[in-house]
């Protein structure tokens, strides 16, 4: 069982960051600021509608909640009331970074959009993520994982590699989005730290996922003139897959010829070993699918541990695949404390994520499990009346 601590360790210990995000991309952002040490304050609605999906006993307290908003603390504001409003702006003023993904209409009727909070807080870090870029013809327009999907081409590479549009079956872009609001902080907040001088950073789904895509894909329009095809070839394979073993599923890739040919005697088929496509120094492009083929047919020969230990034995890259309903049960997730239980305060006994990361001087830590809404609300402002006195 995970021990919370109340003690912050991580390397931003000593930064406030306001949570004024729903959802997931701008709340997983700052719980990742928080598992390294930051105080999160999160403002929510008092009737809270955003916290999607079911819930067991606490209205709100769903596992979406329950896995991004940990190491924060709640705090009921309406800011469409005055009071309220003047609450949320003078904790804003107490704050290094202000992470928000309201739509700037919105923020500028609340004034709460980046000039108005800038000529009070001039050394804020103020990332502002939205679905398109504000200069855009899109800015402004509602803006889901499936709609970044379609416009950052992801849509394409699917249906271009499976034969069908489909979505990836994870929330890439709001996760890939929180992923670059962290870092794009950290260097603001580096930048702060240098000159005292705050930023408004913008982070657009959509061109995040863009630039995210055509790492590999822009392929061979890298180039100009075009050497070939957009697409990673590799990745594009309809034989690219993960294999059946005799006992499971498992990722095996050989990359190289000596990785074939040990595999194939490996699988009991030396005659696949001493084929003429793997007995040279690489592996010609155009043999990669015909060769996919044959290791996914070679695959039930032995088990997954089997495998695991030829491949170990031989440098082949080679992973079984994680089931999800008994990645709790696996023995590199528990080795990790990638998934561990913990006693929630009105949820009972539930099972939190683990801080992915290492540090040897400064590991973060989980110290907060995820607030009832507003749960926070009166320790906070009287800490911002103590401070104001």
């Amino acid at each position: 069982m995970t021990d919370i601590t109340d003690t912050a360790t991580g390397p931003l210990e000593g930064i406030r960051v306001i949570d004024l995000s729903t959802v997931v991309m701008g709340p997983y952002a700052a719980q990742i600021l928080g598992d390294l040490g930051a105080d999160v304050i999160k403002i929510e609605s008092p009737a809270d509608t955003v916290r999607v999906g079911h819930y067991r006993t606490t209205p709100g307290m769903t596992p979406l909640n329950l896995n991004v908003n940990r190491n924060k603390r709640s705090v009921a504001l309406n800011l469409k009331e005055d009071t309220d409003r003047e609450r949320a702006l003078k904790l804003i003023d107490t704050a290094d970074v202000l992470i928000t993904n309201m739509r700037p209409g919105a923020l500028h009727r609340l004034g709460l959009s980046y000039d108005d909070i800038a000529a009070r807080n001039p050394g804020l870090v103020y990332a502002h993520a939205q679905g398109f870029r504000s200069d855009s013809d899109r800015a402004g327009h509602a803006a889901y994982d499936e709609t970044v999907q379609a416009a950052s081409g992801l849509v394409d590479i699917a249906d271009r590699a499976l034969g069908e549009p489909v979505y990836l079956p994870t929330i890439i872009g709001d996760k890939v989005s929180s992923l670059t609001i962290a870092y794009s902080v950290l260097a603001a907040l580096l930048h702060r730290n240098r000159t005292g001088q705050g930023q408004l950073v913008e982070i657009p789904m959509t061109d995040t996922l863009i630039a995210f895509n055509l790492v590999e894909h822009l392929a061979g329009h890298t180039h100009v003139p075009e050497t070939g095809s957009t697409g990673f070839p590799l990745s594009m394979l309809k034989g690219h897959k993960a294999v059946r073993t005799k006992d499971g599923l498992a990722c095996v890739i050989p990359y190289n010829p000596r990785n074939y040919r040990d595999f194939f005697t490996a699988a009991g088929r030396p005659d696949l070993a001493e084929d003429p496509r793997v007995g040279g120094d690489a592996v010609d492009s155009a043999d990669h699918e015909d060769l996919a083929a044959l290791v996914d047919a070679c695959a039930p020969a032995l088990t997954t541990e089997e495998w695991a230990e030829v491949c170990a034995k031989h440098s082949i890259p080679m992973a079984p695949v994680l089931e999800l309903d008994r990645a709790h049960e696996d023995p590199y997730v528990q080795g990790g404390h990638l998934l561990d239980t913990v006693e929630h305060p009105t949820e009972g006994t539930v099972r939190t994520i683990g801080i992915p990361l290492r540090f040897s001087a400064t590991p973060g830590s989980i110290r907060r499990l995820a607030p009832v809404a507003g749960q926070d609300t009166e320790d906070v402002l009287a800490e911002l009346d103590t401070a104001a006195r």
